[in-house]
C-alpha cells in the first residue's frame, strides 16, 4: 500500500473515531457521573476483585461476652502451619486452661488454603476515640479487635461454606481439647437462676484406672461412652435426642459420685450438679437445663432423697397421705419437710426433661442418677430406655 493510501486510510479512521466519540460526548458522557455516583461499588469490584469479611472480638449484642466465631477463629488459626512462621505473637493463658495460648499479634498476616485456594487472614484492631461517658463494661473498649479474611469472589461458595464451616468446627474441637473439666452446681450462696456458678476445675486423677470394679464391667462402661460420644450421626439418623441415661446404684461409699468424675474426664464433658431440693419449680428446672451447654453430664445425685419423686404416685385417699407426711415429718424433721415443701418438681416435669419434648434442645449430654436404694425408686423413673444403662456398684472386698 502506497503513503498516500496509507495516510487516507488512518485520516478516515481518526474521522470515525472522532465521530463516535462524538455521539458518545452526546449520549452517555452527561450520565456517567450519575451512573458512577449511584453504583460506586461497581468500578472497584472490577479492579479488587477480592472478598473481606471481618469478625470481630465482641458481638454487639454481649458487652463483655467474647464472639464464639472469634474465640474459634483465634483456636484454629493457632494450629495450622503457615501460624508459626509469623514473627509477632501474643501468648496468654486463660481460666481453666491447660496449656498456654498463642495467637497473632495486631496486624500480622497469615496463609491458609484448601483445595488449591489461597485465603489469607489478617488480625488488626480499631482504636475508638474515648466518650466522656462510657456505658461499656469491658476493660480497654476503646480498641476492638478483629480478624480479616480475604478471598477471591469466584471461590465464594467454596469458602462460605466447607472453609468456614471446617474453620468453626476445629477451633471449637481445639477449645474443648484444651480446657480442664469444669464442675457447675444450683446450689450454694451464688446460686442464681440464670447463670449455673462454675465452682471449680474437675480433678483430673479420677480416672477408671483408679477405680477398684470388676474389670468386665469396667470396659462394657468405657465401651459404651466412647461408643455414644461417636454416635452423633447415628442419633441424626435416627431422630432421637444426642443423649444417655446412666443409673448408678449401691451402698454408701461405693464410689458412684468417683465414677462420675471418671466419666467426665474420660469423656472431656463438663459436670452440671442440680440439686433439685433448691429448684423452686418444674418452670425453674427447665431453665436451668436448657442452659447446659453440649458435652456434660446432667447429675441428680441420691435421687431417691432429693424430692418426693419415689415410691407410688400420690393416692386420692387423703387420710392415707396424712399419715404418710406426718411420718415423713417425724424422720425427716421439719426444717427438711419445709424445704421441700417449698420446692414444687414433679416427677412427671422431671421425666418430661428426661426424655420429653425438651430433651431434644441441644446434644450429647448424658444424664446420670445415682441412689443408695434403687428398690425405692419410682418404676417409671429406672425403666429400661429412660435409663438406658444400670449401674451396680458394691464394696470391694480384700482377699
Amino acid at each position: 500500500m502506497a503513503p498516500r493510501d496509507r495516510l487516507a486510510r488512518l485520516g478516515s479512521i481518526t474521522a470515525s473515531l472522532m465521530v463516535a466519540w462524538a455521539m458518545f460526548q452526546r449520549s452517555f458522557l452527561h450520565v456517567l457521573p450519575n451512573f458512577i455516583l449511584e453504583y460506586p461499588q461497581i468500578l472497584p469490584s472490577f479492579i479488587y476483585p477480592y472478598i473481606e469479611i471481618r469478625f470481630n472480638e465482641f458481638s454487639t449484642d454481649h458487652l463483655v461476652l467474647r464472639s464464639e466465631a472469634y474465640s474459634a477463629i483465634d483456636n484454629y488459626l493457632s494450629s495450622i502451619n503457615s501460624f508459626m512462621h509469623s514473627k509477632r505473637l501474643k501468648a496468654n493463658i486463660f481460666q481453666n486452661s491447660l496449656s498456654l495460648s498463642l495467637s497473632m499479634d495486631d496486624g500480622e498476616e497469615i496463609a491458609d488454603q484448601l483445595e488449591g485456594v489461597k485465603i489469607w487472614w489478617a488480625s488488626g484492631k480499631i482504636r475508638i476515640s474515648s466518650a466522656p461517658i462510657s456505658l461499656s463494661f469491658r476493660p480497654g473498649s476503646e480498641e476492638k479487635r478483629y480478624y480479616k479474611l480475604t478471598f477471591h469472589k469466584r471461590h465464594r461458595d467454596l469458602i462460605l461454606g466447607p472453609y468456614l464451616n471446617g474453620v468453626l468446627k476445629e477451633g471449637k474441637a481445639i477449645k474443648l481439647r484444651n480446657r480442664s473439666r469444669k464442675l457447675y452446681t444450683n446450689a450454694g450462696p451464688y446460686w442464681s437462676l440464670w447463670c449455673l456458678r462454675a465452682c471449680g476445675a474437675l480433678h483430673e486423677s479420677f480416672t477408671f484406672q483408679t477405680i477398684a470394679m470388676n474389670p468386665k464391667m469396667k470396659k462394657e462402661i468405657i465401651d459404651d461412652l466412647i461408643t455414644f460420644s461417636k454416635a452423633e450421626d447415628f442419633y441424626e439418623r435416627v431422630g432421637r435426642a444426642w443423649k444417655r441415661g446412666y443409673l448408678l446404684y449401691g451402698p454408701p461409699g461405693t464410689g458412684k459420685s468417683t465414677m462420675i468424675a471418671a466419666m467426665a474426664n474420660l469423656l472431656g464433658y463438663d459436670i452440671y450438679d442440680l440439686e433439685l431440693t433448691a429448684v423452686k419449680d418444674n418452670t425453674e428446672l427447665r431453665n436451668l437445663l436448657i442452659q447446659t451447654s453440649s458435652k456434660s453430664i446432667i447429675v441428680i445425685e441420691d435421687i431417691d432423697c432429693s424430692l418426693d419423686l419415689t415410691g407410688q404416685r400420690r393416692k386420692k385417699n387423703e387420710k392415707v397421705e396424712a399419715e404418710k407426711d406426718l411420718i415423713s415429718r417425724r424422720k425427716l424433721g421439719k426444717e427438711e419437710m419445709d424445704t421441700r415443701a417449698a420446692s414444687q418438681v414433679t416427677l412427671s416435669g422431671l421425666l418430661n426433661f428426661i426424655d420429653g419434648i425438651w430433651s431434644a434442645c441441644g446434644g450429647e449430654r448424658l444424664i446420670v442418677f445415682t441412689t443408695n436404694y434403687v428398690e425405692n425408686l419410682d418404676p417409671a423413673l429406672n425403666r429400661k430406655g429412660r435409663m438406658d444403662v444400670h449401674v451396680e456398684l458394691s464394696y470391694v472386698l480384700q482377699v
